[in-house]
């Protein structure tokens, strides 16, 4: 009888884990797209197809109870996120380039053209436009702005202590405390405001705010289960890890664990009122545990 009811559960685990993969060939071919729509923006190298469908299943892993339409605009936002990233930290080669990209995002985000369209401003022009069709939209397009506008500041931030950090110049480099006081540039938060604008009701964005502290929380999970997964690349790209700045794994691991602690404590009066967004932010947590401890996104440069 055990092993029926294992067999039984097997079956039903794997049947639901191939539905999601099914959901994700759905998001993939939306963000296919993209390359065509905005030339230039994607190079192969680092943007072979592996990220691009590794995007999509983070999303489609994310929100398996959605459609792939409902998860457009989070997958579309966080190809953005990899896009911008690419821009600011390597195509940029002056801090007045970061900051051209800054201002011209931030048109776009105000309903405004920007001083030199770009495939970028293009890509999330178009962006703005979809989430604008989202009734929620209007209200809470302040929030979806704040949020761009501190992924945006936190990219710069960085460029800023990369650069010194290629010069040799020590001294304006973040404490480990500063640098995961950044996690705004890993973007996630964005992505997330950004989907719940998208497709939650207004109910469950009386509390946004509430679901905004816990994401920006969460962030900061992501962060560092990435860093962990990219440190070499990292060096050999030039970047900045949080293990360049004086903790080792060991202490990245500790401070995850304290930081997931306090994600629970944060989403427990949250799971009776907004259950599904819940699980939305855990299930991040759980996926970028299991994929950062094998990969990263990005192809070889």
């Amino acid at each position: 009888m055990y092993s029926s009811i294992k067999a039984v559960n097997e079956l039903s685990a794997a049947a639901e884990q191939g539905r999601i993969c099914a959901l994700s060939a759905d998001c993939h071919r939306y963000l296919q797209e993209c390359p065509d729509a905005y030339p230039g923006l994607f190079p192969e190298s680092p943007f072979d197809p592996r990220l691009f469908s590794a995007v999509a299943l983070a999303n489609a892993f994310g929100s398996p109870w959605a459609t792939a339409d409902q998860l457009r605009i989070a997958t579309r936002t966080s190809l953005w996120v990899f896009a911008a990233d690419w821009v600011v930290d390597y195509v940029a080669k002056s801090r007045d380039e970061v900051h051209d990209v800054m201002t011209a995002c931030l048109a776009i985000a105000d309903g405004r053209a920007p001083a030199v369209s770009t495939p970028l401003t293009d890509f999330l022009a178009d962006i703005r436009d979809e989430l604008a069709t989202a009734p929620t939209f209007a209200a809470f397009h302040p929030n979806w702005r704040d949020q761009l506008e501190r992924y945006l500041a936190a990219m710069a931030r960085e460029w800023d202590w990369k650069s010194a950090r290629a010069a040799g110049d020590e001294t304006k480099l973040p404490t480990f405390e500063e640098y995961l006081g950044n996690a705004d540039n890993f973007g996630s938060s964005w992505v997330n405001v950004s989907h719940w604008i998208f497709t939650c009701d207004p109910h469950t964005l009386d509390q946004l705010d509430e679901l905004w502290l816990v994401s920006e929380e969460v962030q900061k999970v992501l962060r560092l289960l990435n860093d962990l997964a990219t440190h070499e690349r990292d060096l050999s790209w030039g970047d900045l890890n949080g293990l360049m700045l004086g903790v080792d794994r060991a202490g990245v691991n500790e401070r995850i664990a304290v930081l997931v602690d306090g994600c629970q404590e944060l989403l427990q009066p949250l799971r009776e009122s907004h259950p599904r967004e819940v699980v939305y932010l855990e299930r991040q947590i759980g996926y970028s545990t299991g994929f950062y401890g094998n990969t990263d996104y990005w192809g070889a440069l």
